[in-house]
């Protein structure tokens, strides 16, 4: 009896661990059914919709736009010359001035006392030298008193005109025609030289920079006008002249470009507003031209997707250039070909297609 009972345990030692071996194994079977069924499984029939392009043989050389900004012709912040306290500023923010207008008024006073000073003693030396010249006419003193008379009259007379020197330097002038741009000091405090007080900005005349890839930079001639928008105010067309075509390449391998032109009557173009300078080309040459959106694939090998009978076919180009966010393709294109140009999620080589 205890035999049999000792079996029997030993049974259940054994089978009980398979029992729940098996028992796991069937959870996680219907465990992995359930997961699968609930994630979503890519069907490779299923037509893809994609949006397309026609392509068509266009003059490569038609129109190129150059974004850039507008900067003004001379801009300086105005500082003093002399050092002193601010009496009064004559001009507020927004101000249009003309050049040599007052600015800014320094503190005088002293300077101007000593000018008093000075137009006294240069009164009693001319007294002085019209006497001792009578004198020595008459040999009644020697002429050497004469000469120091002569000399010391003069010696004031630079002191005079080095104080009206100063005092003209205590009203600060406009150096030329514009408009104040910023205010950085106010009545009462301390001007000294150098340190700046007003921003005059010239917008009369405008400069538009812009930067040009290395293999562009022909289309640009110096003192050839060229047709410039701005972005802020579409109606308005001006006309500007390259005056500066840089030599030296920009951290991004392309060249500066510089154009001038007159503002509006107005003047409502600003500094920093952005704008467009238009080149047209008199070439001809004709080429296919795509989004460069539409290129997939690596720099070194690109490639596009054709749409062929209502199939996606991987297609190898070779790129000749871009213009913008166009790209010009050399070969592997022809005109009248479908390519796929936005939608190219789940795209591969083969699948069925629809086009929006």
């Amino acid at each position: 009896m205890n035999t049999k009972l000792s079996m029997l345990k030993k049974a259940l030692y054994i089978i009980i661990p398979l029992v729940l071996i098996a028992i796991m194994v069937v959870k996680l079977k219907n465990n992995k059914e359930i997961t699968q069924s609930k994630v979503y499984q890519f069907d490779k029939e299923q037509a893809i919709n994609v949006q397309a392009e026609t392509l068509r043989v266009e003059n490569l050389n038609a129109e190129y736009y150059y974004s850039g900004t507008f900067e003004p012709n001379k801009e300086t912040k105005v500082s003093a010359e002399i050092q002193g306290k601010i009496n009064s500023i004559l001009v507020e923010l927004g101000s249009f001035v003309n050049k040599g207008q007052a600015l800014i008024q320094l503190d005088n006073s002293i300077l101007k006392l000593q000018l008093q000073t000075i137009e006294v003693q240069i009164e009693g030396l001319e007294a002085d030298v019209n006497r001792y010249a009578i004198l020595a006419k008459a040999d009644a003193i020697q002429g050497v008193q004469l000469e120091k008379s002569i000399l010391g009259l003069k010696s004031t007379k630079v002191q005079k005109a080095t104080l009206v020197e100063q005092i003209n330097k205590t009203t600060i002038k406009a150096p030329f025609n514009g408009i104040v741009t910023a205010k950085l000091s106010e009545e009462g405090a301390f001007a000294a030289p150098g340190v700046p007080l007003l921003q005059i900005t010239d917008i009369t005349t405008l400069k538009f920079s812009v930067n040009v890839p290395e293999n562009e930079l022909s289309k640009f001639k110096l003192n050839q006008s060229y047709a410039l928008t701005v972005d802020a105010y579409s109606e308005i067309l001006l006309e500007g002249k390259a005056t500066m075509i840089g030599s030296k390449a920009n951290m991004g391998s392309s060249f500066p470009v510089q154009l001038t032109m007159n503002n509006t009557t107005d003047l409502k173009i600003k500094s920093g507003m952005f704008g467009k300078v238009n080149v047209k080309s008199d070439t001809k040459e004709m080429g296919i031209i795509i989004p460069s959106s539409a290129i997939v694939g690596t720099t070194d090998q690109p490639k596009v997707y054709l749409i062929k009978n209502g199939k996606s076919v991987l297609q190898d180009i070779t790129i000749s250039k871009n213009i913008q966010n166009k790209t010009v393709v050399s070969s592997g294109l022809n005109d009248g070909d479908i390519i796929v140009t936005n939608g190219f999620i789940n795209l591969f080589d083969g699948a069925n297609i629809t086009v929006k």
